[in-house]
């Protein structure tokens, strides 16, 4: 991620489109803001999301609302709430996503 290449933007999040991706079960909709190397997005799973894949690409992960289990590809997992976040970087471990009631994330990758 290199912030140095991002020119100062405020950002009215419902003016984003929303995009909607399926996970293995439940969707995931984004709203992404791309500059250069650096995506922004505010991610919202459903209720009984799992993600498909394990993720190697590094994030910051802000958890606004909602519960998040982070999963790593090594077995273990992390519970977040609202007010938690997660930091990994690029190629660190397999990580991915579930929810049991859904999520609102701030994420920038």
């Amino acid at each position: 991620m290199d912030l140095l290449s991002l020119p100062f933007a405020v950002t009215d999040w419902a003016d984003i489109p929303e995009e909607t991706y399926r996970g293995e079960t439940g969707t995931a909709t984004w709203r992404t803001i791309t500059a250069g190397t650096v995506r922004v997005r505010m991610v919202r799973y459903s209720a009984g999301y799992l993600a498909d894949h394990w993720c190697e690409r590094g994030h910051v992960v802000l958890v606004l609302s909602g519960e998040l289990v982070t999963e790593l590809q090594n077995g273990s997992a992390h519970r977040l709430t609202a007010g938690m976040s997660y930091q990994v970087g690029n190629g660190a471990p397999p990580h991915r996503s579930r929810t049991a009631g859904g999520a609102l994330l701030f994420i920038v990758d």
